[in-house]
């Protein structure tokens, strides 16, 4: 956060409550002020999205507590028909009538002509995992590596189901939750975690699931990586 864009806005209300400034200048003043702190605040710049997002919220909050009883409702708009209505203004008038449509005009000339800019940091993602790993006292190939109960498939079905049985609850007790069930990488709390889980279903992910079989844990959760990978039924 930049105190010295936030510090001003809190001294400039601080003026305006030992003043007893009137709604209309704190509905403003509010209305500027978050503008103000959300673009230009923070070190790291907040996505437009999101700064509409607050200033919609702003606005809904400051017309509710202008309106919200018939003393700030007056105090609201009586200043706003008397600067409208009153000739003693007419040339702030036409100032802000000229300038309204004016900044508007310009916020969009300035929004088509925004420059390519690459993100302000660098994009969290999954690391590279290691070519081989060494496991209880034993080093695995994890890019040639072969699931060493795939084999039991043809040579002991019995064996190998349970292998896959055992895989299932250790993958819907530790790992369903964030790699989803169909091994896709859209749990219920993956939108919580960065960086994403990852798809156990892509080929490219073959290697992270062959590195977490070195424990002896290959069937748990992709019995048949890569080209067959589909999860048991529960």
């Amino acid at each position: 956060m930049k105190l010295a864009v936030i510090l001003p806005i809190l001294a400039v209300m601080v003026l305006l409550r030992l003043l007893r400034a009137g709604v209309l200048t704190w509905v403003i003043v509010w209305a500027v002020g978050m503008y103000v702190a959300l673009r230009y605040g923070f070190v790291t710049p907040i996505p437009d999205s999101a700064v509409h997002i607050y200033l919609s919220i702003t606005a809904l909050a400051l017309f509710a507590y202008a309106t919200s009883s018939r003393e700030r409702l007056r105090g609201t708009v009586e200043p706003l028909l008397t600067f409208a209505g009153d000739s003693r203004y007419l040339v702030p008038l036409v100032v802000v009538a000229l300038a309204i449509p004016a900044l508007v005009a310009w916020s969009i000339y300035q929004s088509s002509f925004q420059p390519i800019q690459p993100p302000f940091f660098g994009r969290t993602v999954h690391p590279s995992p290691p070519a081989e790993i060494s496991s209880h006292g034993q080093k695995i190939d994890l890019i040639h590596g072969e699931n060493p109960f795939r084999a039991l498939e043809k040579t002991d079905p019995k064996a190998f189901r349970e292998h896959v049985e055992n895989g299932r609850h250790v993958y819907y007790s530790n790992c369903f939750f964030c790699h989803g069930d169909a091994l896709g990488g859209d749990g219920m709390y993956a939108h919580g975690v960065n960086p994403v889980p990852a798809n156990f279903r892509i080929r490219e992910c073959c290697r992270i699931s062959r590195r977490r079989s070195s424990s002896g844990a290959s069937p748990r959760a992709v019995p048949a990586c890569p080209t067959k990978a589909r999860p048991a039924t529960r």
